[in-house]
């Protein structure tokens, strides 16, 4: 990279959700001019107005861009052709059958590939099973006369955003790339490192695709082994975070995960699954995704199996009971509901006729069916009674000890009041 420098070199980014509009930033940040594709006009005039659209990137931010213009959003994706580096950031879900949805790459390349200049370094963001960047990308380039290693660098770095951490981000955390050919690994590393802090080069692209999906299996596995351990618990009447906190002290050989309500985001619930697909194709299961994926997705009915005997032991039914639930997102912090284990209690709750309430001071209101549903204020309350509350989600700032306070029952599914000893805080 002697002598080469980001200053007046041209990226595009596909997708400006959670992972590309930081990413954009960041390489805007170096001194590329960034232009931002996405198909949602009101985000890109967002965007363009100089505010952001998550909260990793702040406002000032991206109106300093801007202004400065070393970044612009469009909807008009055949100015891809502008771009020397182009990166792929778009949604991969699962579909209701729980396989690989890649049509949101497909349909990315159905905009792009037509407008794609010559020598253009391309890389894949969005995760998915090994063989896509291969198998998918590659031969719509090849349809149209592009020699791999020569017109197109194609290469795979799998994104690893942590919505909400203020520690690592884009930068700063290390940057798996892998090239469908040595050359494409290399082009690619060379614009990466521009930058970002750290290029972690492997081998070819499949093997950064199985990175991801190795980090994202790793700790669903374990979740889903904490998970299951805190049922256990629940019936040997033992407390599990009082065992998880005293086996965290061995100083080697554990690390600590925790148990809660379900798996939530957008990696963790779904890319072990992107893993086990892709190996049934083969002929071949894998095991421990399968179990620990049953586990995890039985956490929201263990839940409401947990409240209904809280409630009953009141002389409750569900059916009628007032239920605050507390955090709608799927992690502490942050204003994302994707695959919020909160939606599917709410859903389970509301099949059963409860009266349901929440509070969240970062998702003032959520979709449910046909209806949006509106938050209650944390005042609101507190000049409320529930038969019951959930804490789903452990946002920082929210009075707990007030709320606790007030003497209805609480199941505390995030451990947030620890062992306390008080009488009417359930824990997991």
């Amino acid at each position: 990279m002697d002598g080469m420098s980001a200053d007046g070199r041209r990226m595009a980014v596909l997708g400006l959700g959670y992972v590309g509009l930081p990413l954009a930033t960041v390489f805007a940040e170096a001194g590329f001019r960034v232009l931002g594709l996405d198909i949602d006009p009101s985000k890109v005039d967002r965007i363009n107005r100089g505010l952001s659209v998550t909260l990793d990137v702040k406002d000032e931010t991206v109106s300093s861009l801007i202004s400065e213009g070393l970044l612009e959003a469009s909807c008009e994706f055949e100015r891809v052709g502008e771009a020397e580096l182009v990166s792929i950031c778009v949604p991969t879900p699962l579909s209701k059958s729980k396989d690989p949805d890649i049509s949101y790459i497909v349909k990315a390349l159905e905009d792009i590939v037509p407008h794609v200049s010559r020598g253009t370094v391309l890389v894949l963001e969005s995760t998915t099973y090994p063989g896509t960047t291969r198998d998918i990308i590659l031969p719509r380039f090849r349809e149209r006369g592009f020699e791999v290693g020569k017109d197109l660098f194609l290469a795979f770095s799998p994104e690893r955003v942590d919505p909400g951490n203020p520690e690592w981000g884009i930068k700063n955390t290390p940057k798996v790339l892998g090239g469908v050919t040595e050359e494409c690994g290399n082009r690619a590393a060379e614009l990466y490192g521009l930058a970002l802090d750290r290029i972690v080069k492997v081998s070819c692209a499949e093997a950064a695709e199985m990175v991801k999906l190795l980090e994202n299996t790793f700790r669903a596995i374990n979740i889903g082994l904490v998970n299951e351990l805190a049922m256990v618990c629940n019936r040997l009447n033992l407390d599990v975070w009082e065992i998880i906190d005293a086996a965290a002290t061995k100083p080697f050989g554990f690390m600590p995960f925790k148990p809660g309500p379900g798996l939530g985001g957008h990696c963790i619930p779904i890319d072990p699954l992107y893993l086990s697909w892709k190996m049934r194709t083969l002929d071949y299961r894998v095991r421990f995704i399968d179990l620990a994926d049953e586990v995890n997705s039985a956490m929201p009915q263990y839940v409401v199996e947990r409240a209904t005997a809280i409630l009953n032991d009141q002389a409750k039914p569900v059916r009628g009971s007032r239920i605050l639930i507390l955090g709608m997102a799927y992690k502490p912090d942050i204003d994302d509901v994707r695959e919020s284990p909160a939606l599917d209690l709410w859903d389970r709750l509301d099949e059963l006729g409860a009266r349901l309430f929440y509070h969240d001071p970062f998702v003032r209101n959520f979709r449910h069916g046909k209806r949006v549903v509106e938050g209650l204020s944390f005042e609101e309350t507190m000049d409320r009674d529930f038969d019951l509350a959930l804490i789903v989600t452990d946002h920082r700032g929210v009075d707990y000890e007030a709320l606790a306070s007030r003497g209805f029952p609480i199941l505390d599914t995030r451990n947030v009041f620890g062992n306390r000893g008080l009488p009417h805080v359930h824990g997991l």
